[in-house]
């Protein structure tokens, strides 16, 4: 029983990580598009945000398993 609710909560945690980069993507690719010239700080702010949406992401897993495991 233990075990399921871990898989559960990791992947929660690797779905909602999955839609928040998906989403991040998209609309800097909508935002580079509207505005080409801004490509860099664009890419830099999108790089920042899918490295804290892993972060938050690793910490959902590490600690489903720690807790729950």
């Amino acid at each position: 029983m233990v075990g399921s609710m871990t898989a559960v909560g990791a992947g929660l945690a690797v779905i909602g990580a999955g839609i928040g980069l998906g989403m991040i993507g998209g609309k800097a690719m909508e935002g580079i598009a509207r505005q080409p010239e801004a490509a860099g700080d664009i890419r830099g702010n999108m790089l920042i945000m899918a490295a804290l949406v892993e972060g938050a992401a690793l910490i959902a897993i590490i600690l489903s398993v720690f807790i729950l495991g």
